[in-house]
């Protein structure tokens, strides 16, 4: 008897349940299936997403200060990758923890692609935020 297999993946937002999400789409692919044809969803794993606390404004502050001495630019934020697991472990282990996310892209950057590198520029600058980071949060009453 002919077949297809697929698997999905999916990235969630952080605030949504991964065990219902995961249900409902079953529900979905399942129902009012095409003649003739027998549709079988298996969940395989779920995993729910991480909401990131807010910027505290010591943070905040220290993030453009770096930002503008670095980049001469204010500091930006992006919400990606909410599904990376180790994230989700920290922020349940320290709950009032304030975290500093950082990906390294930049002019003439192939990350993630065949002949991967990183613009060294670009990295030296966001070294340099990193350390104005931790001195002011060392700095900080």
């Amino acid at each position: 008897m002919p077949f297809n297999t697929l698997k999905l993946s999916f990235r969630l937002p952080p605030t949504c349940d991964a065990d219902e999400a995961a249900e409902v789409v079953k529900a979905a692919l399942e129902a009012d299936t095409p003649p003739l044809c027998n549709v079988e969803f298996e969940v395989e794993s779920t995993m729910a997403g991480w909401n990131a606390p807010a910027v505290a404004d010591w943070l905040e502050a220290s993030m453009n200060k770096a930002s503008e001495a670095f980049f001469d630019k204010p500091s930006m934020y992006m919400g990606t990758g909410g599904t990376i697991p180790f994230m989700g472990m920290l922020g349940e282990k320290f709950p009032e923890a304030q975290f500093l996310i950082t990906g390294l892209l930049g002019p003439k950057s192939n990350a993630h692609g065949p002949n991967e590198f990183l613009h060294i520029e670009t990295g030296k600058r966001l070294t340099s935020c990193v350390a104005q980071v931790l001195e002011d949060h060392f700095n900080r009453q």
